[in-house]
């Protein structure tokens, strides 16, 4: 059968859908389902995939001042998420679905879906469940259980007791997802050379030991970074495209830091270096939580972070109104990506020559270094360090170890599995109550998603490196049972990047 339909897919130039030419929701996405599908494509010669996301005005859901999402950014993709999650309107199915607990039933002969790789004929597992958030009338969500291949055509076959559906969708090119990120990094460092970004020290604090046993030193700054944001770089700007559609500098921005000293280092035994990536809406100032200030003492790291731009504490009010206006959500993974030069920039002054080493903040009274610039530098992150750190090391050059801390990737499976998300599903359910338009909009939303987080980056994090870039040692610290974070996005991710379980635990 699946040899049958690869040959019948490959004369057909985007859909089959033999006995549902009129299935849609019931809501305002009519004729956006299934969802993804190449019918929402062009014909691009220019693109890496020969396609072009298509979606027209007015087409995609609208909020109840009646303003629909603008498409103009997701119709710069050249396809759809590698994670994205795949939406049908299939009752009946529940019986027969892999769940999340059972995903090798995916790949059982008589599965009632098929998930196929149209360029090697091969089945994809993933697991399937009915929207738990709907009343009435329940999408089927079909979620990969591994990264979709770049640049690939997938077929997706239901076989449900009221519908049967054949369709194709075109999974985004890795120029599509990193390109941007990858233009900022190679353009910035180009410009910067061997030397060490600009930092300035604002504030340098010494603690006793009652005052605290183990940080000796808190450093606070600003790094000079490179701008390719528009106007101010805030909150709501967007990335400022040159005539190519890439990112092009327009000025500099001070990107914060904090760094933490251990009461261990010493100039005989200086700090290890590792950047610090906090959690959700958080601060750099999540360094100062016990269990870092633990691992800063007990193995002599210093810990430096900064914001993630986007998704930090500053955004919070920005963040909140997207949900009312999701045609403002670009801005969001458009600052994600600045922050991650913020953060490459962040670790060079760590370890260049000229940069933390020659500040009287990061030596001893006599002026000796406490830090260990010739161990390298490493990552940590936990939470949302955790998911972006994922796409961080995937393009960072100067280290190639990192620790992902409850991690997980693609934000669309993510967000309705997390207790952190319920102000937010309030505001959405506000603007767009419509189950069927909610799901539709994660979908969508992590099309662009993908530039600032692991989904997009994950299949080239341990192995395949992108260009100019170095293969990555990963350790995933899972939490077990999470209720922020899910596991089972953690166990995609692991998947994705050929992660295996440690044991012991």
């Amino acid at each position: 059968m699946i040899r049958r339909l690869l040959v019948l897919l490959l004369t057909v130039p985007a859909v089959v859908a033999p006995a549902s030419a009129a299935v849609a929701g019931t809501s305002g996405v009519q004729g956006l389902l299934p969802f993804p599908s190449d019918r929402f494509t062009v014909a691009d010669r220019g693109s890496p995939t020969g396609r072009r996301v298509h979606f027209t005005a007015g087409q995609l859901p609208a909020n109840v001042a009646g303003v629909p999402i603008d498409p103009a950014e997701w119709n710069r993709q050249d396809g759809f998420s590698p994670g994205t999650p795949i939406l049908v309107d299939a009752p009946g199915l529940a019986a027969g679905i892999a769940p999340v607990t059972d995903i090798g039933r995916s790949l059982a002969p008589r599965s009632p879906i098929l998930l196929i790789d149209t360029r090697t004929g091969q089945r994809t597992p993933y697991w399937a469940e009915y929207d738990a958030h709907a009343t009435t009338d329940p999408l089927l969500i079909i979620r990969p259980a591994v990264a979709l291949h770049e640049a690939t055509r997938y077929l997706v076959v239901v076989r449900a007791p009221r519908v049967h559906l054949a369709w194709t969708f075109t999974v985004a090119s890795e120029q599509s997802l990193t390109g941007r990120a990858l233009r900022m990094r190679d353009d910035a460092f180009a410009r910067l050379g061997r030397r060490s970004p600009g930092f300035t020290v604002t504030q340098v604090t010494d603690y006793t030991p009652a005052q605290d046993a183990r940080i000796a030193r808190q450093v606070t700054g600003t790094v000079t970074v490179p701008s390719y944001l528009t106007g101010a770089g805030g909150p709501g700007t967007r990335l400022n495209n040159g005539p190519d559609g890439l990112p092009t500098a327009s000025g500099t921005l001070a990107a914060d830091f904090v760094c933490s000293i251990p009461r261990s280092a010493s100039a005989a035994q200086p700090a290890h270096l590792s950047l610090y990536g906090h959690g959700l809406l958080g601060s750099p100032t999540e360094i100062n939580a016990g269990n870092v200030k633990d691992m800063a003492q007990a193995y002599d790291f210093m810990f430096c972070a900064t914001s993630w731009i986007g998704l930090a504490a500053a955004d919070v009010p920005y963040v909140a109104s997207v949900w009312s206006d999701l045609s403002r959500f670009p801005s969001v993974p458009d600052r994600l990506q600045q922050s991650f030069l913020n953060f490459l920039f962040l670790g060079r002054v760590m370890t260049a020559p000229g940069g933390f080493a020659s500040s009287p903040a990061f030596r001893d009274p006599a002026g000796r270094s406490l830090l260990d610039r010739a161990g390298g530098l490493h990552y940590d992150g936990n939470s949302q360090g955790g998911i972006n750190g994922g796409a961080l090391t995937a393009i960072a050059q100067d280290w190639t170890r990192s620790v992902l801390g409850v991690p997980a990737m693609n934000y669309s499976t993510l967000l309705q599995r997390s207790v952190d998300f319920a102000p937010f599903q309030q505001l959405m359910d506000q603007s767009y109550p419509d189950r069927t338009d909610q799901q539709v909009i994660f979908a969508l939303i992590q099309m662009l998603w993908d530039r600032g987080e692991a989904d997009g980056y994950a299949q080239h994090l341990t192995r395949d490196p992108l260009p100019g870039t170095p293969a990555h040692q990963v350790l995933m610290h899972v939490a077990f049972g999470d209720h922020q974070v899910s596991p089972a996005a953690a166990q995609v991710e692991a998947r994705t990047i050929g992660a295996r379980i440690h044991q012991p635990a």
